[in-house]
């Protein structure tokens, strides 16, 4: 449908953010992550409801917007002709807990799955679980709480986000290996693929440890106790409400301008496809794909993050901020939806 004239068009304007394609996977496994994803949702809205904690809702919001922004941004990998984008699942964890982490990060992937046709419908489940189940329960429960244990430094907080993003991103990685090899896919050989994709993930893993240290060593001076599971006594320099205004500041500047000078170059997943089938576009038929493409056709009001109607960079611009707006209403609504406001039993 649009999906070939759009990455065209994507490229061109240098936005590339390429979650894993229906094509990847067959419908039984993509069907298996769906469910392991699902499970793992369900687990952490029970988690979040026990914590009642409704002055992360604004938390959720904002820091989704800047991870959805953050995304857009494309950097270069010096002597690869790849590209990487940070998946910020580390970031938000860091900053929310892995509970309200995973289900701010699960609702930035359906937007961008639905709205702006980024990663299949089919595999929604596979990328849910490739970038946030890692990101936020390996990465921030095995690596971040126990180096936060005893008090946060700069320098813990910035080996804690490049260890847990490095090692999270070569799970995620791998996983994106398995899931065409348990479907059958032959033009991604298993050796072949996965000797590429770790290798060029280490490099993103590497460069977004430093991105999420740098944010997160900001939110440790302007108010610490933002951050999970810090426990300190230092005063922050800004309050909750400025620290925030910053955050959504960068998110709003990052979405609307930067994202336009984001790198045109393929980014590590379709690099490494490129390098073992000679293609990142593998064709894929059946019922189940036309009809994941049909519902994206309908529900994709920015295509591949630009005007379907015209090329025009504005149409970047726009999907950056329209996006972000969408990730902060859906953490709203979202939170609201699981009673995030427990009324609190009246006394008889």
């Amino acid at each position: 449908m649009f999906t070939d004239v759009g990455r065209a068009l994507r490229k061109a304007q240098g936005v590339i953010i390429m979650h894993m394609a229906d094509a990847l996977v067959m419908p039984a496994v993509a069907g298996a992550m769906y469910v392991a994803s699902t499970a793992a949702a369900g687990y952490s809205i029970k988690k979040v409801r026990l914590e009642n904690e409704p002055r992360q809702i604004p938390a959720m919001g904002v820091m989704g917007a800047f991870v959805f922004a953050a995304q857009m941004i494309n950097f270069k990998i010096p002597g690869t002709g790849s590209s990487g984008h940070i998946c910020g699942g580390m970031l938000l964890t860091a900053m929310l807990g892995p509970w309200a982490g995973f289900l701010t990060m699960t609702g930035i992937l359906l937007i961008q799955c639905l709205m702006f046709a980024d990663g299949g419908l089919l595999a929604l489940g596979c990328n849910i679980w490739n970038m946030a189940f890692y990101g936020c329960f390996v990465g921030g429960l095995l690596i971040w709480k126990p180096i936060m244990k005893n008090g946060a430094t700069k320098k813990k907080i910035t080996c804690a986000s490049i260890a847990a993003c490095v090692l999270t991103l070569q799970m995620g990685a791998f996983s994106v290996t398995l899931e065409p090899l348990a479907s059958g896919i032959t033009e991604l050989p298993f050796p072949a693929f996965v000797g590429v994709m770790q290798p060029i993930h280490l490099a993103i893993g590497l460069a977004e440890g430093a991105v999420t240290a740098a944010v997160l060593c900001f939110v440790h001076e302007a108010r610490p106790e933002m951050l999970w599971r810090l426990e300190t006594e230092k005063e922050g320099k800004f309050s909750v409400r400025r620290t925030l205004a910053v955050l959504a500041a960068a998110a709003a500047v990052l979405a609307g301008v930067v994202s336009l000078g984001a790198s045109a170059l393929p980014d590590g997943l379709e690099w490494s496809m490129e390098q073992v089938a000679g293609t990142a576009d593998l064709a894929a038929a059946g019922g189940a794909y036309e009809a994941a493409e049909s519902i994206q056709g309908a529900t994709a009001l920015l295509p591949d993050y630009a005007f379907s109607f015209s090329d025009s960079a504005l149409g970047t611009t726009v999907s950056g901020l329209f996006g972000g707006v969408l990730v902060i209403l859906l953490c709203v609504v979202f939170c609201h939806a699981i009673k995030f406001f427990r009324r609190e039993k009246r006394q008889l």
